[in-house]
């Protein structure tokens, strides 16, 4: 197990009322902690804290207020409810990478050892479905028209999966260690954080080609887009920086330190939240000011966050 790193005397934040205050909450989950810590608005402090089976690697949401939590190591999903109730499903596999269908009725599962997605029904956990992609699949995300986008990490690619015919119909060249991306469907682009070559590849998903780079900091790991598509997001792991990308420009508009290893990263209400892995806690960005605002604490190994989720039940406070 990884060796606590937590700050002593971390920044409490205040964060005042007002639009950038949007409601909604942050869900941050910790790997060594194995924990789903929420954070609510406005004042930033945890909410609330759900134990989850050990070494959660990706958190995402679903509708109605529905987490899902994969564990690669335990051949798992953690399904958390509204209410705070959690299940815990059997995957073949290694399930890392996730996506939840918005209506309801499918997860999306990228089994990392054996380079294929499985899609999983969003009720009861029965595999209903599978493709084969590159190799590694790391990070999953939807997109328009029903296509789902794999970062294949060792293919240098990303695979793009029509969902109704579970069929791979395209792979993408982006840079070196694939493995974060996120759909804008202001622009209809899909961002690809590359681990290896230090850059964000930038992909046009109508027309399933890339069309730009764009040089980041160290070991890229996390990406997120603003809801308005003008500020995309991208978390440095070996440089202890977030790197803030002008979606017109194409450009790094500004470079953020924050803590120790740096890794997912979330936005709500124009703020941008940083999970810290070496840190244990989690950096505030204003996305207007485009610097940090302080840091949260959290249970120990934050990785991954998903924003925008109604708050569970107070079972798990």
């Amino acid at each position: 197990m990884r060796v606590s790193r937590r700050l002593i005397g971390v920044v409490s934040l205040a964060l005042a009322a007002g639009p950038a205050a949007a409601a909604g909450s942050v869900w941050v989950a910790s790997q060594q902690g194995a924990r789903a810590t929420r954070i609510e608005r406005p004042d930033g402090a945890p909410a609330a804290s759900v134990p989850v089976a050990s070494s959660p690697a990706v958190v995402v949401a679903g509708p109605g207020g529905r987490l899902y939590l994969s564990h690669p190591d335990g051949k798992a999903v953690t399904v958390i409810a509204a209410d705070g109730a959690s299940r815990h499903w059997p995957v073949p596999g290694q399930p890392f990478g996730l996506a939840a269908d918005p209506d309801g009725r499918f997860l999306y599962v990228g089994d990392w050892s054996g380079n294929r997605v499985l899609r999983l029904s969003a009720e009861t956990g029965a595999v209903e479905g599978e493709v084969a992609v590159g190799r590694d699949p790391a990070g999953l995300t939807l997109g328009a028209n029903g296509r789902l986008y794999v970062a294949e990490r060792e293919g240098r690619s990303v695979g793009v999966i029509d969902t109704a015919r579970m069929a791979r119909i395209a792979g993408i060249p982006v840079g070196d260690g694939t493995f974060a991306l996120a759909y804008d469907p202001v622009r209809d682009r899909v961002y690809v954080a590359n681990v290896r070559s230090n850059d964000l590849s930038v992909i046009d998903a109508g027309a399933l080609k890339p069309v730009a780079t764009v040089p980041v900091g160290a070991s890229p790991y996390g990406v997120a887009i603003s809801p308005d598509g003008r500020r995309v997001v991208v978390t440095n792991q070996h440089a202890g920086t977030v790197s803030i990308v002008d979606a017109e420009a194409l450009s790094v508009a500004a470079t953020v330190p924050v803590g120790r290893y740096p890794e997912g990263v979330a936005i709500l209400g124009g703020r941008a939240y940083v999970a810290n892995w070496f840190s244990d806690d989690v950096s505030v960005i204003d996305l207007a000011t485009l610097k940090e605002m302080g840091r949260i604490p959290v249970a120990e190994g934050p990785r991954t966050l998903v924003a925008n989720q109604p708050a569970l039940g107070e079972a798990g406070r």
